[in-house]
């Protein structure tokens, strides 16, 4: 990469532009340090909106932003447009496909993917949303879905178009669960007249015996209160046995007839090749020590969803929310600045900002600390927090906007199939788009 040849001072590699990679190189502009900034993508996801980019309330440029763009006045920060092969811990250097390069302080910011539990069926057929390129399958397949419907004469065989299965009832499962149901409730005659909303069935699925179960049970019981209003069907205490694109079964036997299985049920950390597999815990997760160091290593971190702090308060980790990871990235850009200083580190401390989740317009579920409150006042500070954390004064301004005419119109966004999103095409391949357009 001709990066070392370039570096005056000490090199802090950061593998990964979310947001705990971010706030390492945030923390150390101005310090004695060149920064290095690795990503296989140009820009940083605000991932919390990508279910609205799924189902076309927002376009997807509204919820990215440039690296380049949001470091552009760093001095000591460089990018890099590549992916990590390997990592050698004994010889201080990473293998990446634009060459390799050796650092002096390493930060594994890589965060995670979506965890399908070793079923491949179900890796092949159901619809992941972890990134933009998945979120814009997803939008293109359930799009394509009903203009098949259209097309079906019979009732029954439009059911498998029309049927959607959402896995996973944690905040990501139940913001896009409320969003489906309000595009059905008001938006779906208008764009497609041949359907009604009464064949468009909402399953909600999940083990726990609750939705949102990191959240309390008054959230929890409110949040399942406004989907029952929605018209959601929830399947709490529910596993999934399998999903062959056309029909998904759950243990004892229930199926649902369906082409509209979306997953996220599960996350697991991306971890490099080369990191010691006995330090990997339960979620593919690499155990650190209290200052987010890898257990054994002088100089690599790792930070966010790819790290297990183990300790008595936290046995099985932090909870993978971005503000641990946040959090986490200003601890470490902190203490590897005390590393060369030769000063005392500060053990990380997570403070829990709270919880927040919107169930569609004016329902949102808020746990700030000992306040617990829902509904319309919880939606606004809902508004509030995602327009603030977005990257760019343009994409807030964007989605502000978009959020305006969608409230007032009922019929936002752009549903628009740009491509046709072919299963086989991309299978095992949820960074692709599609690889045809047929």
């Amino acid at each position: 990469m001709n990066i070392n040849d370039k570096s005056k001072f000490p090199l802090v590699v950061i593998v990964g532009g979310g947001f705990g990679g971010l706030e390492v190189a945030r923390r150390l502009e101005d310090q004695p340090v060149d920064v290095l900034l690795i990503d296989k993508h140009n820009y940083h996801t605000f991932q919390p909106l990508l279910y609205q980019v799924a189902l076309g309330s927002l376009e997807s440029e509204s919820i990215a932003f440039s690296l380049r763009k949001n470091f552009g006045g760093q001095k000591n920060l460089l990018f890099r447009l590549a992916e990590v092969n390997k990592i050698d811990p004994e010889k201080n250097v990473i293998e990446t496909t634009e060459g390799d390069v050796t650092y002096d302080y390493l930060v594994i910011a890589t965060g995670s993917t979506t965890n399908f539990f070793g079923n491949k069926d179900i890796e092949h057929f159901a619809m992941p949303m972890k990134s933009i390129p998945e979120a814009l399958n997803l939008r293109y397949l359930i799009f394509q879905n009903l203009e098949e419907a259209v097309l079906k004469k019979v009732k029954k065989e439009r059911e498998a178009y029309l049927n959607f299965v959402l896995v996973g009832a944690g905040a990501t499962g139940v913001e896009l669960a409320g969003a489906i149901a309000e595009f059905r409730n008001y938006v779906m005659e208008k764009d497609y007249p041949e359907l009604k909303r009464d064949e468009v069935k909402i399953y909600l699925a999940d083990v726990q015996p609750r939705a949102i179960a990191s959240m309390s049970e008054q959230a929890s019981h409110a949040a399942q209160e406004y989907l029952k209003k929605l018209d959601v069907e929830l399947l709490l205490n529910a596993k999934v046995e399998n999903y062959d694109g056309n029909e998904i079964t759950f243990e004892g036997g229930k199926t649902i007839k369906t082409k509209n299985v979306i997953w996220s049920a599960g996350v697991m950390g991306v971890i490099p090749d080369g990191v010691n597999k006995d330090l990997v815990e339960r979620g593919n997760r690499i155990r650190t020590d209290n200052i987010c160091r890898i257990a054994g290593s002088e100089n690599i971190f790792a930070i966010g969803d790819v790290a297990a702090m183990i300790t008595d308060d936290t046995p099985k980790g932090h909870p993978g929310v971005a503000q641990v990871a946040i959090q986490m990235g200003d601890n470490v850009g902190k203490n590897i600045i005390h590393l060369l200083k030769g000063e005392t580190t500060e053990p990380f401390k997570y403070f829990d900002k709270g919880s927040l989740a919107t169930v569609g317009r004016n329902k949102a579920v808020a746990d700030l600390g000992k306040i617990k409150f829902q509904g319309f006042f919880a939606w606004l500070i809902w508004i509030f927090v995602h327009l603030f954390s977005l990257l760019g004064t343009r994409n807030k301004f964007i989605v502000f906007l978009n959020w305006m005419a969608n409230y007032v119109s009922y019929n936002g966004g752009s549903r628009l199939i740009i491509r046709r999103f072919i299963l086989n095409d991309v299978k095992n391949n949820a960074e692709e788009v599609t690889k045809s357009d047929k």
